[in-house]
């Protein structure tokens, strides 16, 4: 498992307890009970302040707009009804104008692994008291990027739902036509399950649409597409990770294909640099013209810029956004010469301080947006992922994009990516939970399928994988056997490969494996290809779960290497690359 750094690091402290108050803006002093019985039942969640919750202030982050609503916005009222319990209001850019979590009067909310870094916004308290772990889940929004940004920034996950299907009623809006109600959570399972709890046509929102959602998982062999041009606006930390990410998601099945990335650059660049941005002042225009001098800048100067624009020039950018919208929509077709079934993008290009962020703050808070601002205006979904910790500890997070309606199919491919990661959870060091079924998407049965873990040259990325893959075979995670075998090098194997074997209690280790689950109609033609001396048996993972897996006859390991202290396989072949200079000098 990958850890947090540890919250007394000279290089990450921890936050004071003025900067990790600063993610909220109220609490309830008793989380306000949701129903007795329900599928989140047990579960605390917080919303974003501006979303209206019935007897706690909205906000907006501007104490001159604040109101105390008498209902729930319609998404807490069906989280409430499912079981829920919500803790309080969390801090945000002012007016959700913002991808930074620095433009508030409440303060600066701080990152979660290193409080001189930025949280990302607009959603910044809501990101916060997630990784922390002091609620389950939270609700955000997303305008252009505000769902997400926070959560690659935070090593949470951030679900943007396709444009309607939860009801923005009872949210202050940033730019109506393409606000979403967003979900933070610490794994895709539980995102994916408030998601289900909250969506749903709601004929008193205006943009609220009944969606039919894709049921399927994304093909075994998907095509991914990555933007021709990529920019980390000379982070070189964020370039590799994206690197290794992209290498993790071809070892989950995926083909990698290059798309022309103009015209959704293109398009996020109307969303403030165009008559586009007037919804922002279309929003909010009646408290802005009596009470511009209470709004913050950089949000005042963002939210003014809408009054120097005429209809025909929105009709124009409106035109233009269509134009590009085609033109987008001929990359998901081609892209490649077969066209690409997901997207894959950085969440953030690069991570800055915020006394960086606050010095620049218009064009530092552009760069955080290089990969979310077309999302919404394009119409599509998308979910945030973690993908990995920075060698300088901070979190770096992939994002998935799919068209709308591909909500659950997005949730079933990142929640395999999550696991694949051997992140913990958020900034708690908890290990992730066990993969859950994703609402909505139909799968084959469990009496159908059959689990199976290796430990050597199956291992993603390792000489016989393909064996795995070329029969429907999906990575489910990545774990370690129960504390009871050791592992060796077997001589003489072509390809080189390891022996696992079972050993009296307090005699063995843990060794690292990966559990992949395979259609068992094709688990036969597997089995057979196993040569002798290994072997097909029962594996007990730690956590007492039992599972298919290779095992060694025991004749075959008299003289064979004794590799247990690596770990795994994959440990010791790393090892063993190590010239044996290098060696030295290391120990």
């Amino acid at each position: 498992m990958v850890h947090p750094p540890t919250p007394d690091s000279d290089s990450n402290p921890a936050p004071t307890p003025l900067e990790a108050a600063r993610a909220w803006i109220s609490r309830c002093e008793t989380p306000l009970p949701g129903a007795a019985a329900g599928p989140l039942r047990g579960i605390r969640f917080a919303v974003k302040d501006n979303i209206d919750a019935a007897g706690l202030p909205t906000t907006a982050a501007c104490a001159a707009f604040a109101r105390t609503p008498s209902a729930h916005a319609t998404v807490v009222r069906k989280l409430l009804d499912a079981g829920a319990s919500l803790a309080g209001k969390t801090n945000l850019d002012q007016f959700a104008c913002g991808l930074n979590g620095t433009r508030s009067p409440w303060g600066a909310v701080p990152n979660a692994f290193d409080p001189a870094y930025v949280s990302g916004g607009s959603s910044s308290g809501s990101a916060y008291v997630v990784a922390t772990g002091q609620v389950d889940f939270a609700l955000g929004t997303d305008t252009a990027g505000s769902g997400r940004v926070p959560a690659g920034l935070n090593n949470i996950v951030g679900l943007k739902p396709s444009k309607g299907l939860i009801s923005a009623r009872g949210v202050v809006p940033a730019a109506q036509s393409v606000d979403c109600v967003s979900i933070f959570a610490r794994s895709v399972g539980l995102a994916a399950q408030v998601l289900d709890a909250a969506r749903g046509h709601d004929a008193e929102d205006p943009y609220s649409r009944a969606l039919t959602l894709a049921d399927r998982p994304f093909p075994n062999t998907f095509r991914f597409g990555v933007p021709d041009v990529l920019t980390f606006f000379g982070d070189t930390l964020a370039e590799a990770e994206f690197d290794r990410a992209r290498a993790r998601l071809r070892e989950l099945g995926g083909v990698e294909v290059r798309f022309a990335y103009q015209p959704f650059a293109e398009a996020a660049a109307l969303l403030y640099e165009s008559a586009l941005v007037a919804e922002r002042y279309a929003a909010i225009r009646d408290f802005f013209d009596t009470h511009e001098a209470d709004v913050m800048e950089p949000v005042r100067g963002i939210i003014a810029q809408g009054r120097s624009y005429d209809a025909a020039d929105l009709c124009i950018a409106q035109t233009r956004l269509r134009a590009l919208g085609q033109q987008a929509a001929a990359q998901w077709r081609e892209a490649g010469g077969q066209g690409m079934d997901v997207m894959l993008v950085p969440t953030a290009p690069t991570h800055y301080t915020i006394a960086q962020m606050q010095a620049d703050p218009v064009v530092l808070n552009r760069n955080l947006g290089a990969y979310t601002n077309f999302v919404n205006l394009l119409d599509y979904a998308a979910l945030s992922v973690p993908s990995s910790i920075r060698p300088d500890g901070l979190p770096f997070g992939i994002t998935l994009i799919g068209p709308c309606g591909s909500d659950w199919q997005l949730a079933e491919l990142g929640q395999r990516y999550h696991h694949a990661t051997g992140l913990t959870q958020g900034a708690t060091g908890e290990p992730l939970p066990a993969p859950t079924p994703i609402p909505g998407i139909q799968t084959q049965t469990a009496a159908s399928m059959v689990r199976v873990a290796v430990v050597g040259a199956h291992l993603s990325g390792m000489p016989l994988n393909v064996q795995l893959t070329e029969r429907g075979a999906r990575l489910l995670s990545q774990t370690t056997t129960a504390p009871c075998y050791r592992l060796y090098a077997l001589p003489g194997t072509v390809p080189p490969k390891p022996g696992l074997q079972r050993v009296a209690d307090g005699q063995g280790a843990r060794i690292a494996v990966e559990v992949w689950e395979m259609p068992i109609e094709h688990y036969g033609s597997f089995v057979a290809l196993v040569p002798a001396p290994l072997g097909i048996g029962t594996l007990t993972l730690d956590g007492g779960a039992s599972v298919q897996g290779f095992l060694c006859e025991g004749l075959a390991l008299e003289g064979a290497l004794d590799i247990t202290a690596h770990g795994g396989w994959r440990a010791y072949l790393a090892a063993q690359a190590v010239p044996t200079a290098s060696r030295d000098t290391q120990a």
